[in-house]
């Protein structure tokens, strides 16, 4: 069995369902850890609405994959735009475990973008998909937050896509992807007092149940997606991240990181962990993402910011000698 350096830790990953979430609580359990894992889609309640609509994936099924990789798993049916149902989860584990020392949000924006001017773009379905992508992000942190600080240490990750501020192609993609970001810098300021750290981090090109029906393959033969898309050959299992996630969290001084942006292929190669199947993807050196962006835009704007010239220090007149009276 892997060394359990998370024998005696408590995670919670919201967005446990499938893909990246999934391979991280199962690296979580891996190490050792009781994992919650929480989200909508369970064998008596499958996924019917959205993107992932009649996809088999569960959070029971995740649940018992992180038993079998040796942690504990623990399936939460939650909605997590619905604060009642979060409050009630971290409320069970609070009473469970009493203590909460991660948290991985994970939760996704639910739908397919729509990849065309934001003057264009169906409103409804976009303002629901920040709500799902952003919305239960700072939901599920205002209810879990406290129980970590009352532990006084801890990691919170946002999981995300490119590490880089380069503009994402369309708006809300762009909004949901930055903004996750953001939310882990900003927590980081408040929580770094409380020995919580909070970082955002973003997977590779992931090799997810959906990528793999996508391309028409197996984990088993996946390289065949290369045929259709050369990238693909550079992708990685979701267990890569979960990895990169594990790092961090069995780092005494993962505090030092807090408010960082890192991609987990730049995290293999500080702490030198691999794939499951051995490898370590690395697609920071085969795909410039800020190259990429700068493909889709139209002008050389960069998000900086910018500041007024400072104002030039007025000299001021002598004061007039005073005369002397005689």
């Amino acid at each position: 069995m892997p060394d359990q350096k998370l024998k005696d830790k408590v995670a919670l990953v919201a967005g446990a369902t499938r893909g990246a979430g999934r391979g991280i609580a199962c690296m979580l359990g891996e190490a050792g850890a009781t994992v919650y894992c929480s989200g909508r889609s369970t064998r008596e309640h499958p996924c019917r609405t959205g993107f992932y609509a009649g996809r088999p994936e569960t959070i029971d099924e995740t649940a018992e994959m992180v038993t079998r990789h040796g942690g504990t798993g623990i399936p939460v049916r939650t909605d997590h735009l619905v604060p009642d149902q979060v409050q009630a989860l971290v409320a069970r584990v609070r009473r469970e475990q009493k203590q909460l020392d991660i948290l991985v949000n994970d939760i996704s924006e639910g739908e397919a973008h729509e990849w065309k001017p934001f003057w264009k773009l169906d409103l409804d379905k976009n303002f629901r998909m920040l709500r799902n992508g952003l919305e239960s992000h700072i939901i599920t942190c205002r209810y879990a937050a406290p129980l970590m600080v009352e532990g006084r240490g801890g990691l919170i990750v946002e999981i995300g896509d490119g590490d880089t501020l380069e503009y994402r192609q369309t708006l809300f993609y762009d909004l949901v992807k930055i903004s996750v970001s953001r939310l882990a810098y900003a927590m980081a300021e408040e929580l770094y007092k409380h020995r919580v750290a909070a970082v955002a981090i973003t997977p590779g090109y992931m090799r997810t149940e959906a990528m793999l029906d996508h391309f028409g393959v197996t984990e088993a033969n996946w390289r065949e997606g290369g045929k259709k898309d050369p990238n693909f050959l550079h992708s990685e299992t979701p267990f890569f991240v979960g990895r990169a996630i594990l790092a961090l969290a069995a780092d005494p001084r993962v505090l030092e990181k807090s408010g960082g942006l890192y991609g987990a292929w730049t995290l293999a190669r500080e702490y030198g962990f691999t794939d499951v199947d051995g490898s370590q993807p690395d697609l920071g050196q085969h795909f410039d993402f800020e190259k990429h962006f700068r493909t889709f835009r139209q002008t050389a704007f960069r998000w900086t910011v910018s500041r007024p010239a400072p104002v030039p220090e007025k000299k001021l007149a002598p004061k007039p000698a005073r005369k002397k009276h005689s």
